[in-house]
């Protein structure tokens, strides 16, 4: 079974192209500190300075160094991601299984519960949340976009119960008198586990996207922070101007993050997919 899915992961040449970025930016945010030519939060003598041998990426209007903000970047939007992510994750589990296993009544409180949530623009509720804690920072983004995707994890989840605990040898576990949260831990998750692994590593690239728009929207981290929303925010006085060095790097690093995410995720997503064995 499990070379048929790397078999299947393998053959999708869009999946390993995503696969390879994701290391690649990973690789980048574990060695920011290596790979950065200058401090990202120390201003530097020459501001609004084009590309050169000495700032790769030239300069902002305060003087920080673009490329090394941009290496830094990778790090803060990755661990904010994957933050954002884990706690959707640690929410939306166990909300799930216990939908998916108890039904009847819980089961109508958390899902309309979700249909409330999902009722709001994602972005409008993220930013709603990020106003009412009120203080800008990474672990503001976080919240927010961890509750933007807390719905969509409890509905996935939610259905992959449904499906596993409808199978003969759940049912059989249950006549032979074995607890019920021995078989929801034992039996029925351990089946749940692909879905949910393709769900949080498309959420990911989401997270990166939203966390992005956050910062972008000031609901951020403090300007000065080597974010890529907070670069965007900066660079927007300059996207018609000749300083197109300011604008472009954040713009590509995340599209390329979002894209490596998503491909690598469609590719789980087939390689899980038991319809694909051939």
């Amino acid at each position: 079974m499990k070379n048929r899915r790397l078999r299947v992961l393998l053959a999708n040449k869009a999946a390993v192209f995503g696969g390879v970025l994701v290391l690649f930016i990973a690789f980048v945010a574990v060695g920011a500190d290596l790979f950065a030519t200058h401090d990202p939060e120390e201003r530097q003598d020459a501001m609004l300075a084009a590309p050169s041998s000495q700032h790769w990426l030239g300069t902002d209007e305060n003087g920080f160094d673009v490329y090394s903000r941009l290496v830094h970047g990778s790090r803060s939007s990755l661990a904010t991601a994957l933050a954002a992510v884990g706690l959707a994750l640690l929410v939306g589990l166990p909300l799930g299984l216990i939908a998916g296993w108890n039904g009847g009544f819980i089961d109508g409180v958390i899902m309309r519960m979700v249909d409330v949530m999902l009722a709001f623009p994602a972005v409008l509720l993220a930013v709603a949340i990020a106003a009412a804690i009120g203080e800008p920072s990474l672990t503001t983004v976080v919240i927010a976009v961890a509750v933007v995707l807390v719905p969509a994890f409890i509905r996935q989840v939610r259905a992959a119960v449904l499906q596993v605990k409808s199978n003969d040898y759940v049912e059989a576990a249950r006549a032979l008198g074995i607890p019920p949260i021995r078989i929801v831990f034992r039996t029925v998750l351990p089946n749940c586990i692909a879905p949910i692994i393709v769900l949080a590593t498309l959420g990911i690239g989401m997270a990166v996207l939203d966390a992005a728009g956050l910062s972008f929207l000031g609901l951020g981290p403090p300007e000065t922070s080597p974010e890529w929303g907070v670069m965007l925010q900066k660079a927007l006085r300059y996207v018609q101007g000749k300083e197109q060095w300011i604008v472009l790097p954040p713009g590509i690093a995340i599209s390329l993050t979002v894209l490596a995410f998503n491909l690598f995720g469609d590719g789980l997503r087939d390689a899980f997919d038991p319809r694909q064995a051939k």
